[in-house]
């Protein structure tokens, strides 16, 4: 089996960019994913800062099966 050096090299040097530039392009995408991405609302308060919503304890017995898919439907969560 003959190889060829110069070739080899070739390959090396093209596979070597290749990564490169898709290195590149991975962190200048994600860069901009995070500047256009929204900013999280859910994020702990800091400062003098109180959260306004709090999830009330679950009780099943105080609305039906079709009043909470109306209120799941009303509210979208």
């Amino acid at each position: 089996m003959i190889v060829s050096i110069p070739k080899t090299v070739r390959r090396l040097y093209f596979m070597t960019l290749l990564v490169a530039f898709s290195c590149l392009l991975y962190y200048a995408l994600n860069w901009i994913g995070g500047w256009i991405s929204p900013v999280d609302h859910y994020e702990i308060p800091e400062g003098s800062a109180v959260r306004a919503f709090q999830t009330a304890p679950h009780n099943s017995g105080e609305f039906s099966a079709g009043e909470r898919l109306r209120l799941y439907y009303w509210y979208g969560e």
